[in-house]
């Protein structure tokens, strides 16, 4: 269970990571300075396990993959949008960060306590007794999540 970050559409890549930090690559380095600019308690505050909820064009903006990287560093388990931009769903992906594509997010507030459960396609607002739907992730995307990302995906397969 996690807490509940709430934006609202077009999150792009410089408010979720200011440019003047892309000279890090250290995802704890970069959680420090997330969001900074736009919630400047987010840093201190996230918890790991929490979850972004947000509307349409989540991460639009530069492909960096900077983005991504300070959200996982900053424990963030799961990103859930109404959309989100391509690169940023094939960046977050590749480094085992898990998005959910969910059209109802107008009804998840700021602060709620949600459960998501991958397997059946069910995300769990606990602090108002809800439930919602997805579209399940195609189980290859899926495995590469669960490994932690592409890479550790690929070595698992050449190990097999």
């Amino acid at each position: 269970m996690g807490r509940v970050w709430k934006f609202g559409d077009d999150v792009d890549t410089d408010m979720i990571i200011p440019g003047k930090y892309l000279v890090f690559n250290d995802p704890e380095e970069l959680a420090k300075h997330a969001f900074e600019n736009v919630r400047k308690e987010f840093s201190s505050q996230v918890k790991p396990g929490d979850i972004i909820v947000a509307g349409r064009n989540f991460g639009s903006g530069s492909s960096r993959e900077h983005a991504p990287l300070a959200l996982k560093g900053a424990g963030v388990e799961w990103i859930i949008a109404k959309s989100f931009a391509r690169i940023f769903f094939r960046n977050s992906i590749n480094i085992g960060l898990g998005l959910i594509e969910l059209p109802d997010t107008d009804y998840i507030d700021d602060g709620d306590e949600v459960i998501v459960l991958p397997e059946e396609g069910i995300i769990v607002d606990k602090t108002k007794n809800t439930e919602f739907e997805f579209r399940k992730m195609p189980e290859f995307l899926r495995q590469i999540i669960d490994a932690g990302g592409l890479i550790n995906f690929a070595r698992e397969m050449v190990r097999k």
